[in-house]
């Protein structure tokens, strides 16, 4: 079995940016409808974003996400945070250390999902 965890965008070049530029993720799969990208240390770890209104996408699926997350686990979460504030990105949450052993900030991709980045302390 393998997961692929698919993500609806209003615009495809930015959020693709976004993960690129903040997580170093790479493009595996580009077209004007749908990108798959992938870990860089690993590429069956894939994230796909897909465009919100496409065909694909059951109408009632197409808005804006809620009540859900995704989280990224990188190797030093306090060096992708001074990028994402580089980078000029929203910062939910700065970094915190969690009570169930992790430092994680929450930031918001274009698309207005809510982005967890996170690593073991």
């Amino acid at each position: 079995m393998k997961i692929l965890t698919n993500i609806c965008s209003d615009n495809l070049i930015e959020s693709t940016q976004f993960y690129v530029n903040l997580l170093g993720l790479k493009i595996k799969y580009d077209s004007d409808w749908y990108v798959q990208l992938c870990s860089p240390e690993d590429s069956d770890i894939e994230y796909g974003i897909i465009q919100r209104k496409h065909a694909l996408v059951p109408e009632s699926f197409q808005q804006l996400p809620n009540g859900m997350y995704v989280t990224f686990v990188v190797s030093d979460v306090d060096t992708v945070y001074r990028k994402a504030i580089e980078l000029g990105l929203p910062i939910v949450q700065e970094p915190k250390n969690e009570f169930y052993g992790q430092r994680r900030f929450l930031t918001k991709d274009p698309s207005g999902c809510l982005i967890d980045v996170s690593s073991p302390f």
